[in-house]
């Protein structure tokens, strides 16, 4: 199916803002300009100029032409599961370094979320991620001990966990996300360097099959100063979440 013309016009212009192109603070092209570029009429190209000023990427109005706010790039949600994949598809470099993986006794709330009994034995994963070279993201992730042993013989810094799981059939195609802020510990703090205390945006995940069996938990703290998240729906229609990365 061919990418709407709106898409594919925002596509390009959040590409062009990302690279530099469009730097933060011009102006963007008018809608006359961006009309005879795309052989469009005025409704996809305001469509793109109404999504990019949802996401923040771009402000104005009221007659004058929209402008740069910000280097920000949004990704849809179901992409949301792979931070590799994310990062790769805005034309960046994912990076991870893998802090410690262990087999440990569930906790009671790992133990809750992955539907395990108290103490049963789980695989535990610290990452730190990162954009570019830059420390973004900590994640904290548990799974069961049938999946996670599948980390134990993989290099866990070269790439997608989600993409290795998945080509051994572990499926993860369902998940539940509950977003919220949390204080940085001395682990954050250390790993990502932010003060103790540093407001974090945080992301806990339950993910697993459509049989409804869960594998994985896990507990992924941003750097606000680095990531947002954005909430986008259409009546009718099922919401979007967008996770944006400001660059600075």
């Amino acid at each position: 199916m061919e990418t709407p013309l709106h898409e594919q016009i925002a596509d390009d212009l959040r590409r062009r803002i990302a690279s530099g192109e469009l730097a933060v603070g011009a102006p963007l092209p008018s809608e006359s300009q961006m009309c005879a570029q795309w052989n469009a009429s005025r409704g996809p190209v305001r469509q793109a100029l109404a999504a990019l000023r949802a996401e923040g990427m771009i402000g104005g109005g009221r007659g004058k032409p929209p402008v740069v706010r910000r280097r920000a790039l949004s990704q849809p949600f179901e992409t949301f599961l792979s931070f590799s994949s994310w990062v790769q598809g805005m034309g960046h470099t994912p990076g991870q370094r893998t802090q410690e993986i262990a087999l440990r006794p569930a906790p009671a709330d790992v133990a809750d979320a992955l539907d395990l009994e108290e103490g049963a034995p789980v695989v535990q994963l610290l990452r730190l991620r990162l954009i570019d070279g830059t420390p973004t993201m900590l994640e904290r992730t548990t799974f069961v001990e049938p999946v996670g042993r599948m980390l134990f013989d993989f290099d866990c810094d070269s790439g997608s966990l989600y993409a290795h799981l998945g080509a051994r059939g572990v499926d993860m195609s369902v998940a539940r996300h509950l977003i919220d802020a949390v204080a940085a510990d001395e682990t954050d703090s250390r790993l990502l360097g932010v003060p103790a205390g540093f407001p974090l945006l945080r992301e806990s995940r339950t993910a697993g099959g459509v049989d409804g069996r869960p594998v994985e938990y896990s507990d992924d703290r941003y750097r606000p100063d680095m990531v947002s998240f954005t909430i986008e729906n259409v009546q009718q229609a099922q919401p979007a979440l967008l996770r944006s990365w400001q660059a600075s």
